[in-house]
Order: C-alpha cells, then sequence, then structure tokens
C-alpha cells in the first residue's frame, strides 16, 4: 500500500475500525458513460449526507480514478462511500491488479497533469487529506478521505495563535495620536504621538480646523463627513491625514465627545495608523437606542449585533441579512448591496429588499458613474431628492425612491462593495445617516468578503467539475447533431434558462439556427418559432459573452400583438395561435440574453445564445463558466464537422473501389462477402471483382493487398481497373497479371505487395462451366464436390509487385453440375482465437459441410464460422467469392 503521506502504512484517520456512521456502495460496468454515472452517484451520497462542502473534491478525484478503471485499466468499478462523525472515505477498486501505478514517494514520474490519463493520484495529492492504494490478488484499490470543514461551537470569526515572527510588524512602538477639538472645530491639543505621526509640531497645528488636514474618505482635498463626525457622542472609523510630506496617512480613530467644568464641549480623537486598528477598536458603541445605533448594551461583537445571530453561513443569506438590517437601522423603504467586480469597474448586485429583487439582481452597474463626489461609489453619498437628478442612481429609476444614501464597503482600503438605503419620502437622510450606514459597512466588510471568496472558491471547483463532464460527454462523440444536443443540454438549466445554438457552414454562408432547448419543453416550439423570425446574431468573433437584445423585444412585441388582437385592436386571430403561448414565449425569454461565438481553428463556425426569463441577468461567473464551455464545445463541434466531411470523402472514395455490382452469369451461381477491418472502413486490402470479358466469357478476381487502410486501397483501385482494362483488350491471364505486376513496381515506394487469384469463366451447354486460373501467390481456390470431398483447385505461383521478370502460366479445369468453387482472402484463414488459427485445413472441413448450398448459403456458412472462431473482431480484411455450377443435389 502507498499513501500520500509519505512514512505512513497505515491510515489514521478513517480506517475501517473507525466508527462509521454510514456507507454506500454501487458497482459501475467498464463503458464510458459509467464515469458520469459514477459522479452521480458521489455526489448524490454526499448531498444526503449533508457534506456539501467537500462535494465537488470528490466528484472530481471520483471521476479520476473510475476513468482509470472503466476506461484504461479496462474492468468494472466498485466505489464504496464511508462517512464518520469528521471525514468521509472513498474507495474505487478495479479487477485489474497488476496494473501496477507509481509511489508518490517513489522517484518515478508521474506525467503532466496535461495529459490524456494518468492524473488521478495527482489530485489526490492535491486535493485530498490522505488517500492511499492497496493491492490484493483480485483487486487493485485506491482510496481518498477528505475531512469536514472543523466548525468550533459558537465561532464565527477568529484569528489563529501565531509564533512571535510572524506577527505583524508595528513601525519602532506604536502611536496613539490624542488630539482634542474644542467646538468649532479647531485644534487646541496635540501630543507628541501625533507629532511623530504626521510630522507636524504642536505648534503649526494648534488653533487650525481638523478639516484642513482630514481627507475623506482616503481622498486628498476633501473633508466631507469629519466635521459631523465630531459632533456624534462617540464615533469610530477610518478616514486619512495628509501628513507635513503631503501624502494622506491611513488612520483608525476613535472620537469622544467630552465637556469640561465649565459646560463647553470638545471632542477627544484617538488616532493609530490604520493597519495598528485592534488598539482601538472596541465591540462597543456608545450611543443610545433612540438614536437608531448598531449596538445593544451587552453586546461584544458589532458585527452579531447588526447582523444577528447566528449569522447566516452562506453569500446569499449574509448579503440578504445585511440588506434587511440596513433598512431597518435607517428606517429605509429599501435597500440593497451590490459587490465589486475583480478589476473594481462595475458593481454587481447581489441582494435587496423593497425593490424589484428578480429584476435588479445581477445587473450591474459602473463603478465611476459621473464627475463629482457623487459619481463614484468609492466614497459616501447622500442624495436628498432623486426627482432633482435624474438617472443619478439607476438602480433606483422607476422604482418610486425619493432619497437614498449609499456607502463604499472597503478591506485594506480596495473597494469590494456599496451598500445603500432608500426611502420613498425626500430629504430623509444626512451625512449623520451616511455615517452610521459607514460604520456597519466597515465591520461587515471583511465578513462579506470572506463569504464571497469562499463562495468562488466553491464555483471554481465546482466549475471545475462540470467542466471535466462536459470535456467527457463532448469528446465521447463525434457526431454532429449529438454534439449540438450536448452543448444545449449542458447549459440548459445549469448555466441558463434557455439556449440557442447557431452554426455557420463556411465563411460566405449566413448563420442557422440548428438547436433550440428550454427547460420547460413545452416552450421550446414557440422559442423556435421566435427565434427563427428574427435576423441572427452577428457572427463576431470577439471572445466573451455580449448582450443580444433583439430576442426579448421581438418577444414583447408578439405579446404586444397578441394582447391587442384579444381586445379586438389588431388583425384577428389565426386558428393555432394562442395568447398564453405567445405570452409564454415572451416570459421565457424576456430577460437578458447573450451570445457566445464559438471559435474554432481561428474561424467563428457558430454562436452559443444563452437566455434568462423575464428581468433576470447573468452572473458574471456564471459567463465565465460558459465563455470556458464554449470553447470546448466549439473545437468538439469543429472536431465532428471535420469528422462528418472526412467520413463521407473517406466512403465515396472507398465506394468507388468496389465494383458496382454483380453480373448475370447464365448456368452459374456467384456469391460474395466483403468485410473490410477498421471502424469506418468500407474498402482495404482485400478486393473481388466479377466482369464481363465478352460474349460468353467472365473474368473474376480476388486479391489481398499487403497492408490495410488507404495505402492499400489505392493498390487496390490500381489492380482493380487495370484487370478490366488489360482483360478487355485480349490479354490472356499470364499476360493480364505480368502487366499489373510491372504497373505495381512503376509505383516505386507507393507499391505493396499482391497476392492475386484471376481467371476467366465460359459456362457451358451441358451444364458445366471451363475455368482458366492463374493463382499468384494466394490462397488456392477450393473445390467442393457433390460427394463432399474438397480439393485444392490450383498450384501457386510467385506473388505480384516483387521481381521484375515474372513468368506465369493459367491452367484449364473443369466444374461439373453441383460443384462449387471457393475463393478467398487470407484473412479467412489467418483468424486466431489465441494460439489456435483456422488455416486452410479448417476452412476445407467447413466446406465439406455444404454440400448441396447454394453460392449464397455457402459463402454465408463459410463467414459465421469464420466470425464464431474467435471473439475478438477480425483485425484483417476478409474476402469470400463462391461460385456454383448448378446440378442434381443428393437428398
Amino acid at each position: 500500500m502507498s499513501s500520500g503521506d509519505p512514512g505512513v502504512d497505515t491510515v489514521e484517520t478513517l480506517t475501517r475500525s473507525a466508527v462509521i456512521t454510514a456507507r454506500a456502495a454501487a458497482t459501475f460496468d467498464p463503458v464510458g458513460r459509467s464515469v458520469a454515472t459514477a459522479r452521480s452517484f458521489v455526489r448524490d451520497t454526499l448531498q444526503g449526507w449533508g457534506f456539501t462542502d467537500i462535494v465537488d473534491d470528490a466528484v472530481v478525484l471520483t471521476s479520476e480514478l473510475v476513468t482509470n478503471a472503466v476506461v484504461h485499466a479496462g474492468t468494472a468499478a466498485d466505489v464504496l462511500c464511508l462517512r464518520s462523525e469528521d471525514a468521509v472515505r472513498i474507495e474505487v477498486s478495479d479487477r485489474y491488479p497488476e496494473r501496477e501505478i507509481p509511489l508518490q514517494q517513489s522517484s518515478v514520474n508521474m506525467g503532466s497533469p496535461d495529459r490524456e490519463g494518468g492524473r488521478g493520484l495527482q489530485l489526490c495529492a492535491a486535493l485530498a487529506t490522505r488517500w492511499g492504494v492497496d493491492y490484493t490478488p483480485t483487486h487493485k484499490l485506491v482510496w481518498f478521505q477528505l475531512d469536514l470543514p472543523h466548525r468550533p461551537v459558537g465561532t464565527r470569526t477568529a484569528g489563529p495563535a501565531l509564533p512571535a515572527d510572524l506577527l505583524p510588524v508595528a513601525d519602532g512602538r506604536v502611536r496613539v495620536a490624542v488630539i482634542q477639538i474644542d467646538r468649532a472645530g479647531a485644534i487646541n491639543a496635540w501630543n507628541e504621538d501625533a507629532e511623530d505621526l504626521f510630522g507636524y509640531a504642536a505648534e503649526q497645528v494648534i488653533g487650525k480646523p481638523l478639516n484642513d488636514l482630514a481627507a475623506w474618505p482616503h481622498t486628498p482635498g476633501t473633508s466631507t463627513g469629519i466635521a459631523e463626525a465630531l459632533q456624534l457622542s462617540r464615533w469610530e472609523g477610518s478616514y486619512g491625514i495628509r501628513g507635513s510630506h503631503g501624502r494622506v496617512i491611513p488612520v483608525y480613530a476613535s472620537h469622544l465627545r467630552v465637556r469640561d467644568n465649565e459646560g463647553e464641549p470638545s471632542t477627544v480623537c484617538l488616532l493609530v495608523r490604520d493597519d495598528e486598528r485592534a488598539v482601538l477598536q472596541t465591540p462597543l458603541r456608545g450611543a443610545t437606542p433612540e438614536q437608531g445605533t448598531l449596538s445593544e448594551p451587552n453586546a461584544t461583537d458589532p458585527f452579531e449585533v447588526f447582523i444577528g445571530s447566528p449569522a447566516p453561513e452562506d453569500l446569499d443569506g449574509l448579503l440578504q441579512r445585511t440588506v434587511e438590517r440596513a433598512r431597518d437601522m435607517l428606517d429605509g423603504d429599501a435597500a440593497f448591496l451590490l459587490l465589486a467586480t475583480d478589476d473594481e469597474t462595475e458593481l454587481e448586485v447581489r441582494a435587496s429588499t423593497g425593490l424589484p429583487s428578480a429584476r435588479q439582481r445581477f445587473a450591474r452597474v459602473p463603478v465611476e458613474a459621473g464627475p463629482g463626489r457623487y459619481g463614484s461609489a468609492r466614497m459616501p453619498a447622500v442624495h436628498e431628492d432623486l426627482t432633482l437628478v435624474p438617472g443619478a442612481v439607476p438602480l433606483l429609476s422607476g422604482t418610486g425612491m425619493r432619497s437614498v444614501v449609499t456607502v463604499p464597503l472597503k478591506v485594506e482600503g480596495r473597494l469590494t462593495g456599496s451598500l445603500g438605503v432608500a426611502a420613498e419620502a425626500p430629504d430623509r437622510y444626512s451625512n449623520e445617516e451616511a455615517l452610521r450606514l459607514q460604520f456597519a459597512a466597515d465591520r461587515i466588510a471583511l465578513a462579506v468578503e470572506s463569504a464571497r471568496l469562499g463562495e468562488l472558491e466553491r464555483l471554481r471547483r465546482g466549475s471545475l467539475s462540470f467542466l471535466v463532464e462536459a470535456s467527457d460527454l463532448l469528446a465521447g462523440t463525434l457526431d454532429r447533431d449529438q454534439t449540438l444536443a450536448l452543448m444545449a443540454q449542458m447549459t440548459v438549466p445549469t448555466l441558463a434558462t434557455w439556449c440557442a445554438v447557431y452554426t455557420i457552414a463556411d465563411q460566405s454562408a449566413e448563420p442557422y439556427l440548428s438547436y433550440v432547448l428550454h427547460e420547460d419543453e413545452e416552450r421550446i416550439d414557440g422559442l423556435k418559432a421566435l427565434l427563427s423570425k428574427i435576423d441572427p446574431p452577428d457572427p463576431v468573433p470577439t471572445p466573451g459573452a455580449r448582450i443580444w437584445g433583439a430576442p426579448s423585444e421581438a418577444a414583447h412585441q408578439a405579446a404586444l400583438r397578441t394582447s391587442m388582437r384579444s381586445l379586438g385592436l389588431g388583425e384577428p386571430m389565426t386558428l393555432g395561435s394562442g395568447i398564453g403561448t405567445t405570452l409564454s414565449t415572451a416570459s421565457a425569454v424576456g430577460g437578458e440574453t447573450v451570445v457566445l461565438p464559438l471559435v474554432a481553428r481561428n474561424r467563428v463556425i457558430g454562436m452559443l445564445t444563452l437566455g434568462k426569463p423575464s428581468d433576470e441577468h447573468f452572473r458574471q461567473e456564471i459567463l465565465e463558466l460558459a465563455e470556458d464551455l464554449s470553447r470546448r464545445a466549439a473545437l468538439a463541434l469543429d472536431n465532428a464537422r471535420l469528422y462528418s466531411e472526412r467520413m463521407a470523402i473517406s466512403q465515396s472514395l472507398q465506394r468507388s473501389l468496389l465494383p458496382p455490382g454483380l453480373p448475370q452469369i447464365p448456368g452459374v451461381e456467384v456469391d460474395v462477402i466483403y468485410r473490410a477491418a477498421g471502424e469506418g472502413n468500407e474498402v482495404g486490402g482485400d478486393f473481388y471483382d466479377l466482369f464481363p470479358i465478352r460474349d460468353g466469357a467472365y473474368g473474376f478476381a480476388i486479391g489481398d493487398v499487403c497492408g490495410t487502410g488507404p495505402e492499400a486501397a489505392a493498390v487496390t483501385g490500381l489492380a482493380r481497373h487495370a484487370l478490366r482494362l488489360l482483360a478487355r483488350e485480349g490479354f490472356g491471364g499470364p499476360a493480364v497479371l505480368e502487366r499489373l505486376n510491372a504497373a505495381i513496381l512503376d509505383e516505386g515506394s507507393r507499391s505493396r505487395f499482391l497476392t492475386l487469384l484471376y481467371g476467366e469463366l465460359w459456362p457451358q451447354e451441358d451444364g458445366s462451366a471451363v475455368l482458366k486460373i492463374v493463382c499468384a501467390g494466394h490462397p488456392l481456390p477450393l473445390r467442393l464436390r457433390q460427394d463432399g470431398t474438397v480439393e485444392p483447385y490450383a498450384e501457386p505461383q510467385p506473388l505480384l509487385g516483387v521481381m521484375d521478370d515474372l513468368e506465369l502460366y493459367e491452367e484449364t479445369m473443369t466444374l461439373d453440375p453441383g460443384d462449387v468453387l471457393l475463393c478467398v482472402t487470407d484473412g479467412v484463414t489467418e483468424r486466431r482465437e489465441g494460439t489456435r488459427m483456422l488455416g486452410d485445413d479448417g476452412l476445407a472441413e467447413v466446406l465439406t459441410t455444404c454440400t448441396g448450398l447454394t453460392a449464397g448459403a455457402v459463402a454465408a456458412r463459410i463467414m459465421r464460422a469464420v466470425e464464431r472462431f474467435a471473439s475478438d473482431a477480425p483485425s484483417d480484411d476478409m474476402a469470400i467469392l463462391a461460385m456454383r455450377v448448378p446440378g442434381l443435389e443428393k437428398d
């Protein structure tokens, strides 16, 4: 046994002796579809056990190991899932114990992860907690173990205990600037730590407003918000102080409002560098409940107080709880939360309350919407009345909201999202509400970002599993129509509600609607009819998804016309049309529609169109996954097209090498059976022919070119056409073969050895037939008499394509009534099963059982005997030519 933990010979965490709380087992046949079935079995099992955190890793590993078993080892695969309290172990065994695999700790190279097979152990080493291999006399078992995430009871966010050398480095000592601000906002106290932090001596700043030094938020030249913060009884948050060197220093501040003995109010400000905020940050907030504070008297964690306990573990739940609490905190009518894209250029709506969420969900707005302070989502913004600035907040257009406050969510100075609260009445919000909402945003930003990263990781692993399965399915077929169906079925409903695939035959052709699929089968016909009436999308090769509005517009127009007709305001409705059908189609395609180009070998071969129902949008992660799928699907579709074209060309050329048909010979029965070796081959190195030479004379031939495939087929065509031409020019058998030998030798390096049996046949009035035969290196023809005796019917002579000076002769003989002449190629006599071979004697023995049979029955019996002799598919071409002179058969 080898293990993923070097030096460990036994499984310590989850062995057979551990407490197993559940088990599930299944066996999968050694066929390609079993890989997908095994993935579904493991996914369903772990989801049923509630282990969704490890499902994607388990599915990917199972896919690789089952592929090794059923595809590479070629045996059935047994999959066993074992559950314990803190881990899951999955075992995959096959019936091929001799097929060893390298140990991880050995020096054997496990290969590139990009090659077709053998990645199972590399993935085990990368994803599994433990793994190993067991060998038995009858089985080889590969197992892996995935530990369940450890979640201590009551723990939400905690930092690990770190060694001293891993703790963050402070600049010398932690400096706490103590600054006191009077009623007017001017500085009247400035300690030494403030001088060290910001570079100003006390006499330089005493009497100056703090607003002159402060930047809010972290932006030089803006001071909005600091004056308001200084007026609150207590406030904590981040902003920037411009130092004497001119740069903004990010600080974390704690403000406390006090009054002296004479009742004069002032504000004491404690400031530290922002990366040392733990010195000042406190879970308590001293505002009164009447002011709508975020904390409670005995609260210890402002995040828990704001979100509630227990906090949702999933991102969508956390975001939805956030917007609901934010709306309640500011007594708003609606709230929304947007998350930033990776490049921080756009914000995507991820949660809302009080708004039409179906329409708003996953909609996008730019981070920098315009000039000015309120034009950037990176800064807090308060709009007292949206009717005065139409379009200032596009997200709220048409919702009836009049006033809104928005604040950024930031983690380590990077914009990660935006939180907003809106109300139907104007003038509901001021800078004070912005500060309170910013206070909440500062405390949830890190939790939201952590949850978002966790979701992205799960999506990444889920995407990996999805693409693994998609690649398997697409690689499993070279049929164009089946590839189109697979493309659509993989996207619906996983990525989209409906899908349409357009194909482009060549660069000058228009896109053609090839396949349409909707998750509701009853809507497919209406969707197909709608798409067929509008112009297809432009075949733009630019990668990525682009919006296509034509389907939605056409659906809405069709629904409008139908509604008008139903009210008697338009043309009468025709039979077969219905309001319900048109309206349901409009609802099905009324959402966002995107088009992804299918590009293969630097050419656009089609478009993949994905759509959502009314008022729904695509997530960026889904579009990125669809783009990955479209690249794989495009290559698979182009491979299917190339395969179909080449198969059509190959089959057309191969058919041209076969005789167009067998002539009717008076007084002689003739039948032929031909089998070419290899998938998709109709003609190989073996060939036959039967043709009239002149009145009363017929030529026949059966031959075998050395080798198989296209090269042998080329010589086949040369030989068959040369035989007909030379025979009809009046040459006898030896002369025909001698000239054919010269033609083969003239081919040079493309020439092939050729064994050939050529003969001419003359039916006689007495019911017999006279034959002249030349057997050039070919298996001898066999004659079956009416009494059941079998004998060779010619003498062997040299084969063709070897020597220049070839001297051949022909033999003349007569077939009596009731006799059968059997001619075969060596693919028949050399049929093998292990060390056994049918041979000439075996063929003669089968032929003795064919007395009294027609020529067709003789050929069929010989072929059945050859096929039954071995279980494997034939590896050589086979041709059987049977000729029989009818006569009196024995009873």
